[in-house]
């Protein structure tokens, strides 16, 4: 390290979705981690209550993933996937379709949810225009959605913070209400009753600009970053039925919920809902390695596999699309969910991950509880003219009690590893209740 930067110094790095100046002067730092555990640099442990960032699902430093990147780093640690391949890139794609929903036979790799999403919107475009539907160019998102920070992802997505500094973003795009009625259906259960009519404003947009205008929707099956909102019963295959209608592509954002979040291997399975193309990401690597995947079905894929067979197909792709090290951790990843029955484990643990949530519920400040599977949000009312804060409070608190959780506004989203056990689960909500107790 250069003498000019001292090793504690922590000017250099601007931070993301960061209050810099606040954590610069009070640094919380990670130091290792062990399965559901996290150690600080002054050797205090703390319970991942969000698995990260959403994308730990098999737990930390697992010892048959951190054995396969060290491994393919010392065998070969770079490859082009322009023109080029390596075998992992395409064993883990073969591992990966076996996994998707019926049809949807291929993938194309990534680096991030917020690359999965932008590559996922311009092979919708790309794919109408192939089929000599090039008019087909507005994208529907929806209010309260978060698709990641890359310029196609902030244009569908709907949280107003994070577009209100950039512009006017890409042009063509609409978004449909969310789907949080707190009125009709706060401290539900699973999935609301209330609010599958949502669906059809997406007809009243799609009259409004002419189907033959629109080439796709993309919505979270269930939405994460914006505070956990569960879609009601029958909203998503309204959804379906309304695209397939007027001819418009479905994409589901499976970034959160793919690889077992809410009990299996992806939302569309659990909801009994086929999207056309579906993002991922984060849990694809169990977070360890930067990788992404789209899905897509083949009547996609095989829309573009037409002309000279020396001409490309599609004309993008990036520099790390299908690295050797994050193909073999992905590979190493997929056996572990296997393994150890991971994808399926948030159906087990759900009924008892419910319960300790929602007795939160008469804790003081607590207007709403929502769950699905071992995700789970608590809304807090916020404190007058100080919106935020009281969420903020909450997860300084609970990092000095040894519990890591996630906030969003006032809202509190927890979303552990998948391997967390019932002793865990009482640890974690003890310690919560402690912090709502005390959160004023």
């Amino acid at each position: 390290m250069s003498d000019r930067v001292a090793p504690n110094n922590l000017e250099a790095f601007w931070m993301p979705f960061t209050a810099n100046r606040q954590f610069k002067k009070a640094p919380r730092m990670f130091a290792s981690a062990k399965n559901m555990y996290y150690k600080t640099v002054d050797g205090r442990t703390v319970l991942d209550g969000t698995a990260g960032l959403w994308c730990v699902n098999a737990g930390h430093c697992r010892p048959k993933i951190t054995e396969a990147i060290r491994a393919q780093a010392g065998e070969l640690d770079y490859a082009p996937a322009f023109q080029l391949g390596h075998p992992k890139a395409f064993e883990l794609a073969n591992r990966l379709v076996d996994l998707a929903p019926q049809g949807m036979g291929h993938v194309f790799y990534t680096n991030s949810g917020s690359e999965s999403v932008d590559t996922a919107l311009k092979i919708a475009l790309a794919y109408h225009r192939v089929k000599g539907q090039g008019e087909r160019f507005r994208l529907i998102g929806r209010e309260r959605a978060y698709h990641g920070i890359n310029f196609g992802g902030t244009s569908v997505g709907g949280i107003v913070s994070n577009r209100k500094m950039f512009g006017t973003l890409l042009t063509g795009v609409d978004h449909i209400p969310h789907t949080h009625l707190p009125e009709k259906n706060a401290f539900t259960r699973g999935q609301p009753e209330h609010g599958a009519d949502l669906a059809d404003t997406l007809e009243r947009i799609v009259a409004l600009h002419d189907p033959s205008t629109v080439a796709a929707v993309i919505v979270e099956p269930v939405a994460g970053s914006t505070g956990v909102l569960i879609p009601p019963k029958g909203y998503l295959q309204r959804l379906r039925e309304i695209c397939d209608r007027h001819g418009i592509l479905l994409i589901f954002d499976e970034v959160i919920t793919g690889f077992g979040r809410i009990g299996a291997p992806f939302a569309a399975e659990y909801f009994g809902v086929t999207p056309d193309i579906m993002t991922t990401a984060k849990g694809l690597t169990n977070g360890v390695i930067p990788m992404g995947a789209v899905f897509v079905k083949d009547e996609i894929h095989d829309a573009f596999m037409n002309g000279p067979e020396h001409m490309i197909e599609f004309m993008h792709g990036y520099t790390y699309s299908g690295n050797p090290i994050a193909s073999a951790a992905g590979l190493a990843t997929l056996e572990t969910y296997q393994e150890e029955g991971l994808l399926t484990r948030a159906k087990e643990l759900s009924p008892y991950w419910e319960e300790q949530l929602h007795s939160l519920r008469d804790s003081p400040h607590v207007i709403d509880i929502r769950n699905l599977g071992l995700i789970g949000a608590i809304e807090l009312e916020p404190i007058a003219g100080e919106p935020t804060k009281r969420a903020f409070s909450a997860f300084l608190k609970a990092y000095e009690d040894g519990l890591l959780i996630r906030t969003t506004g006032d809202i509190i989203a927890l979303s552990p590893p998948l391997i967390i056990s019932k002793s865990e689960i009482d640890e974690l909500f003890d310690k919560l209740r402690t912090v709502l107790m005390n959160n004023i």
